[in-house]
């Protein structure tokens, strides 16, 4: 006789359902580190130049990614449990603050869905299992990242650095890759970009990437092993050209201010966490001779 909860876990309908609605909450918190995370870095940073340079620092409300409680960005009101619903909120609202009727910004409704949609594809892909759970775990992490990135040009140690070990720690189990592979990984991962950036700087005299970068290559070497390190590189060449041209094309950004290279490559690492056996496959049967 089958296992009933062993047939309910395995139903594509079932995941569908139950990841989309932890994407919908993890994203609605995304939000809140996207926007948090830089200020309350920023915050320590003066925090700390204050006490090298023998200042007591000045006195701050708390905050962090719990207080305060969400508000307004333009009339300060607290935003209310009811209004902080993952999407229905904000087109119950329409895209306003129910206390000054200000337009909200879109884009928080697009992360919420945007988690969702990427939950809900991992989810399905390895299923309900510890490489489903750490999977959404990485692609979460991902999210945050390339928005920081985006918005702030940064990638938090506080993100890269623990989700590098937890790669390293996985890799003992077998979960994705063996711990040989995934230590190659994580040192060819940061050496090989340390020292792309250092022989770009020494040819031009600028700098082509931040340390941020070397350390998102190196957390997908531990996560995935070395051998994803070439593919990853590839294809966050090839997403940074399309996103690149559309951002120019579309949105009137000027082409000589720099992209940051984060986003590219949280896009191609996810792709490669998920299909990057079959690419790489299909890229030894198409370009070796047989």
């Amino acid at each position: 006789m089958s296992d009933p909860t062993a047939l309910m876990l395995a139903d594509p309908l079932f995941i569908t359902l139950v990841a989309a609605i932890f994407g919908l909450v993890m994203g609605s918190f995304l939000n809140v580190v996207i926007y948090r995370l830089p200020i309350i870095m920023e915050r320590n940073w003066r925090r700390d130049c204050a006490e090298l340079a023998g200042e007591a620092p000045a006195p701050q409300e708390r905050f962090d990614l719990v207080m305060p409680r969400s508000r307004c960005p333009h009339c300060g009101q607290m935003v209310t449990a009811r209004d902080n619903i993952p999407v229905l909120s904000y087109l119950l609202l329409r895209g306003r603050c129910r206390a000054c009727g200000a337009r909200l910004s879109l884009r928080y409704p697009l992360v919420e869905l945007l988690t969702a949609a990427l939950t809900v594809v991992t989810a399905l892909h390895f299923g309900l299992n510890m490489q489903g759970l750490f999977a959404v775990l990485l692609t979460w992490s991902l999210i945050a990242l390339g928005f920081i990135d985006f918005d702030k040009q940064l990638l938090p140690d506080s993100i890269t650095l623990p989700m590098l070990w937890l790669g390293l720690l996985l890799s003992l189990f077998g979960i994705y890759t063996d711990s040989q592979a995934s230590i190659i990984g994580a040192a060819a991962g940061y050496l090989s970009l340390w020292s792309i950036y250092h022989l770009f700087r020494l040819l031009t005299g600028k700098e082509g990437m931040g340390y941020g970068d070397f350390k998102l290559f190196a957390l997908f070497g531990a996560w995935l092993g070395w051998q994803s390190l070439p593919l990853i590189i590839l294809l966050s060449s090839a997403v940074g050209a399309v996103l690149g041209l559309t951002l120019i094309v579309f949105r009137g950004r000027n082409r000589h201010i720099p992209l940051p290279f984060g986003p590219f490559l949280a896009i191609a690492g996810w792709i490669a966490l998920l299909w990057g056996e079959q690419l790489n496959a299909w890229y030894l049967k198409t370009a070796l001779p047989a």
